[in-house]
């Protein structure tokens, strides 16, 4: 064999942790999440950035590189291996930080997924109402990589489908909460009432509410379409869709309160328990035909009498757990429960696979023949699992829900993840190749954008309600990737499906922005529960949420506004405002808000707070000043928010600013001299002013400094 046909070139990505800089030799060591050590040469021409949001400009750090190859330090290479016999050499070309320093990832900022949130839903609402005008007649299922519909051929029939309109109205719902800009829910809103007028039966004599696959749009008018006419569901009707009808209008509801929506619900809620409800052998079937509404009649085929993961485990995500915490309601509850057991009863499959069962026959034994699934695992689907068990248990708190989850979030790493890249997988086989160990991948190894939600939301939530450092590092890892690669800053949105390395992979429908599969639900649904779960559960941050209902609608006046499903006890409602004024009629352990007389919408801003918080900061403004107020320890664990915090109100530009300090139980010597740092960027025209009573020992230091003023004392 000749020295040229062992040699192979090839680029693709490292991910992981420096281990040591060698700025003589330009290289530096890297270990992976599984903890194989890389030596990565930095090439002369080596440029880096850190990771930037939607919206953000590029963020260059090519002439600091080298700086900010810190020990510990998370970091994603893009480079060059070069192999020959007897050697080999990984050459970087492209470095990206998920950190602006070491330890301080740009997503764990309260207004990341705020700001995400808000250019996702915008991106869907220049997509389909380029106009301005939420007409959703002229919504269309597939949307281009920069957003616009795709051309129509004259006389062709356009197809809009139930689920994907639903899809699109909770993500629309779900950027009002997080930003409270009233296009959003103007659109939701208009959403959910076209669904309502066109995709629903409304069956008052069976008392139940279904919902039609789709409509298609034709060229002498509308045409209803009753059955499933997806290959894998044809002539059906199956549980999922009927699930995800429900997904845009509970989301609405939560936000508006309307009762006709709760109606809605409740009518679908019948629906399941009477035609999809196995009374025998317990669990929901996957469909029913759409004559006799059976799931064991023979014309269902391949779908006859079979139950699956989307018909257990797809309630609680889509439509369940909103619907409670909007109502709290305990047929709800019960309901959460019901699958919960269900999925904690019958899906595992352990020693037999790492991977959880999917699919079952009428008697719960495995189907594994069924179509395109076979044995195979879908990996998001056991994240989805650990996601929602660690949240139902909030409500019923069954040591074995907490078991399963902890279980799922211990073995998926090796099995479902890209561990030298970073990144989570897509469908693998359940059973492990005999000779080399590995899950094979069922068609490729890209990355989906849905895949990675659930793997940041399951370690998020398992990180911040059993204080995991493992999970906190996996959800961080998981964040890092999907920030750095699945953000398209040139057209807006995010893209369906990335490489192995990270490039954006942009062939057929997974070019796509608005399909059957995507419409803004996914990656809005990740937007709001990382910012909760990040906020109030890891960096212990204040949640704003926002909220536009009719009061004489909501039973008492009372309107909910817990944001998850989160433990008892760990948050709390701090401020509430209504129409814009400060309202005092709330309940902080119950996160509840009693709300005046009134028969229009009102607007509702909410605070939520960690109990927990060691230290709390709000800044307010009054014309030229700037109203700091800090409550707790200002120490070292929390001198990074202290400075943070300040940072923003001083980028203001303010004339004055008053520090209330009154109940600061503590202030460590590094605060103070960050409040002299900017006393003296401020300039001599600033008066940084000390406001109350403080501490002997605090006041005694500020004023050590001769920079600072008490109130009253300015003349």
């Amino acid at each position: 064999m000749s020295a040229t046909t062992d040699r192979r070139i090839f680029s693709d990505t490292l991910a992981g942790y420096v281990t040591y800089h060698s700025p003589t030799q330009h290289r530096f060591g890297l270990r992976t999440s599984d903890g194989r050590e890389f030596t990565v040469h930095l090439a002369r021409n080596v440029v880096s950035r850190i990771v930037r949001n939607l919206g953000d400009p590029y963020h260059d750090t090519t002439s600091r590189t080298r700086d900010m190859l810190g020990t510990g330090r998370f970091l994603f290479a893009y480079g060059i291996f070069y192999e020959w016999e007897g050697g080999a050499r990984f050459e970087a070309k492209e470095i990206t930080f998920p950190e602006e320093s070491r330890g301080h990832y740009v997503f764990e900022h309260p207004n990341w997924w705020v700001q995400q949130a808000a250019a996702i839903a915008d991106f869907y609402l220049r997509g389909q109402f380029p106009d301005g005008k939420f007409d959703w007649r002229n919504y269309r299922t597939h949307l281009t990589l920069d957003g616009a519909h795709l051309p129509e051929h004259a006389g062709a029939n356009v197809r809009q489908e139930t689920d994907t309109i639903s899809r699109l109205v909770y993500g629309l719902s779900t950027a009002y909460l997080l930003t409270g800009e009233d296009r959003f829910l103007d659109a939701a809103e208009s959403g959910t009432e076209y669904l309502r007028q066109y995709m629903r039966v409304d069956d008052k004599q069976d008392g139940i509410v279904y919902w039609y696959h789709g409509m298609d749009i034709t060229p002498t008018g509308r045409r209803k379409v009753y059955a499933s006419e997806f290959g894998d569901d044809f002539d059906a009707i199956p549980m999922y869709e009927q699930i995800y009808a429900l997904a845009g209008p509970t989301q609405t509801y939560r936000v508006t309160g309307d009762p006709r929506i709760l109606e809605d619900i409740d009518r679908t809620v019948a629906l399941f328990q009477r035609y999809f409800r196995d009374e025998e052998r317990g669990g929901f079937f996957s469909h029913i035909d759409p004559i006799n509404l059976s799931p064991c009649d023979d014309a269902l085929g391949r779908n006859r009498s079979r139950k699956n993961w989307n018909s257990v485990g797809d309630h609680a995500p889509a439509y369940l757990i909103n619907a409670y915490l909007a109502t709290g309601r305990e047929d709800f509850a019960e309901l959460l429960e019901e699958t919960a057991d269900t999925i904690v009863a019958r899906f595992p499959d352990e020693p037999d696979s790492p991977f959880v069962q999917e699919r079952f026959h009428e008697d719960w034994s495995p189907d594994r023949t069924w179509g395109w699934q076979q044995d195979r695992a879908v990996v998001g689907h056991n994240l989805k699992i650990a996601w929602n068990l660690t949240r139902i248990r909030a409500l019923h708190d069954k040591q074995e829900y907490a078991e399963t989850a902890r279980r799922i979030g211990e073995i998926m790493p090796p099995v479902g993840s890209d561990q030298q890249r970073g990144g989570w997988y897509d469908v693998v086989e359940r059973r492990a190749d005999a000779d080399s160990g590995i899950h094979r991948m069922v068609w490729h190894d890209r990355k989906a954008w849905w895949q990675q939600e659930q793997a940041i939301l399951a370690y998020l939530i398992l990180a911040g309600t059993a204080d995991d450092p493992e999970s906190l590092r996996l959800a961080r890892e998981a964040a890092s990737f999907y920030n750095a690669f699945f953000l398209d800053h040139q057209d807006g949105g995010v893209y369906f499906n990335v490489l192995a390395d990270g490039i954006p992979y942009l062939v057929g429908t997974e070019r796509l922005k608005g399909s059957h599969a995507m419409a803004g639900y996914h990656s809005l649904e990740l937007c709001y529960l990382a910012a909760a779960y990040t906020g109030l559960l890891i960096s212990h941050e204040p949640l704003t949420l926002y909220f536009r209902p009719r009061p004489d609608d909501l039973p008492e006046r009372e309107l909910r506004v817990a944001p998850d499903l989160l433990p008892p006890g760990s948050v709390e409602l701090t401020r509430v405002w209504v129409d814009g004024r400060e309202h005092h009629h709330f309940d902080a352990k119950q996160l509840t808000v009693k709300l005046p007389e009134s028969d229009g919408p009102v607007r509702v801003r909410v605070e939520l707070e960690p109990v927990q918080m060691r230290l709390r900061m709000r800044s307010e403004f009054d014309g030229g000043t700037a109203h700091v107020r800090c409550g707790g320890a200002v120490d070292a664990g929390e001198l990074d928010k202290f400075r943070r915090v300040l940072g923003e109100v001083m980028a203001a530009g303010p004339r004055r600013v008053e520090f209330h300090l009154s109940e600061v139980s503590e202030m460590c010597r590094p605060a103070v001299n960050e409040l002299l740092v900017q006393r003296t960027k401020a300039g001599l025209d600033v008066d940084f002013v000390v406001v109350g009573a403080v501490l002997p020992e605090v006041r005694e230091a500020l004023m050590a400094t001769d920079a600072f003023l008490l109130e009253g004392e300015e003349d």
